[in-house]
Parts: C-alpha cells; sequence; structure tokens
C-alpha cells in the first residue's frame, strides 16, 4: 500500500501556479481543479450575453467581462471563472494588462454543460450567493432555451425565474432585457 500526502495550497501559491499554467484552474479552500474545455455552443452563447451586455452598459461606470477572469470570493478563500460576469468596481475604472481579478460582481452567468452543471447548480450557487455585490446569478441552459435567475430580494432570500422560448429575459439589477432569440443566436437552439 502506497500513502500519499493529501496536499493543499496557500491563495498566493494557486496564483504563481496559475500564472504559468497552460490550462485554467479554479481553487476551493485550498484546492486546485482544472477546468474543462467549452464546447462551440456553450462559447456561442457566452459571447452573445457578453456582446449585448457590454453594448447596454456602453458609457456607464460597469463592465461586461467574458470567461478568463477570475472572480475572487474571499469569505469562500476561493478564486472561479464565470463565463460572464458585469461589474461595477470603482478600482476597475483605469486598467492596467495586471488586472485578473474581481471582487464585486453585480450579475455572474454560467453557461451549464453535463460537467459543470451539478458544480454550478450547488457549490457555485453557495458560494457566489455569499458575495454582498451580487445581485443576480443566471444559469443558461445549452441543450434547450432555459435561463434561470437567482435573482437576490433584499437582506430575506434569493427569488428563482425560469425563462423559456418566447420569453424576454429580464436582467433587473442592469436594467435591461434580452428576448431568448438573442441569447441563442446561431447557437442551433430553437426558441
Amino acid at each position: 500500500m502506497k500513502i500519499v500526502p493529501y496536499t493543499t495550497y496557500s491563495e498566493s501559491d494557486y496564483l504563481a501556479y496559475e500564472a504559468q499554467s497552460p490550462v485554467r484552474h479554479e481553487y476551493i479552500a485550498g484546492e486546485i481543479f482544472a477546468m474543462t474545455g467549452a464546447s462551440i455552443r456553450h462559447n456561442v452563447i457566452a459571447g452573445n450575453l457578453f456582446a449585448e451586455l457590454r453594448t447596454h452598459l456602453k458609457g456607464t461606470p460597469c463592465r461586461a467581462l467574458i470567461e478568463g477572469v477570475k472572480l475572487r470570493l474571499r469569505k469562500e478563500q476561493s478564486y472561479f471563472y464565470p463565463d460572464v460576469m458585469v461589474t461595477c468596481e470603482d478600482r476597475l475604472q483605469e486598467l492596467d494588462s495586471q488586472q485578473q481579478i474581481v471582487e464585486a460582481p453585480l450579475v455572474v452567468i454560467e453557461i451549464l454543460s453535463p460537467t459543470t452543471e451539478a458544480t454550478d447548480r450547488r457549490e457555485k450557487l453557495r458560494a457566489y450567493r455569499t458575495l454582498p455585490s451580487l445581485k443576480e446569478y443566471l444559469l443558461v441552459s445549452q441543450e434547450q432555451a432555459q435561463v434561470e435567475i437567482y435573482r437576490r430580494r433584499g437582506d430575506i432570500g434569493w427569488d428563482i425565474i425560469t425563462y423559456e422560448p418566447g420569453d424576454t429575459v429580464e436582467i433587473a439589477s442592469l436594467e435591461t432585457k434580452l428576448g431568448m432569440d438573442e441569447i441563442y443566436f446561431e447557437s442551433g437552439i430553437a426558441c
């Protein structure tokens, strides 16, 4: 029998490792997890959401960000790579080439895939809801035209709204509405 010691990593170890790794990893309280690649459909849907939100936010202090930007959850001692997120952080108004981390998103969007759906619905949902800045968490299916929004209701809880074909998705915190046909444009999914 061979016994291998269980190893955890500090946040600084993770950040140093991630800076030189060709593969992206998420970090959860001392553990590092490699991320899988995304399908083209996943990428099209994320791109559609990013493009619509970026256009809507033009001229505001808020920014839409896509995939490769880390989200730090201090309380959870974790780093994730959401598919799309929106932040209005003052410190990100003047960007430089070294900025890689968001800490106060207003909206986080994850595109569900067979390999990530369980994590997106459990661990990430629980973790994201600890962010005081977060107003809405969107789960977007890549198998059918369906969007679920977890929307903060003051200090008392969260509402869950499900949108299906023909609906208009309201992202209340950004004061915008998106048609399902805009979200799923060129994805091969009928709306």
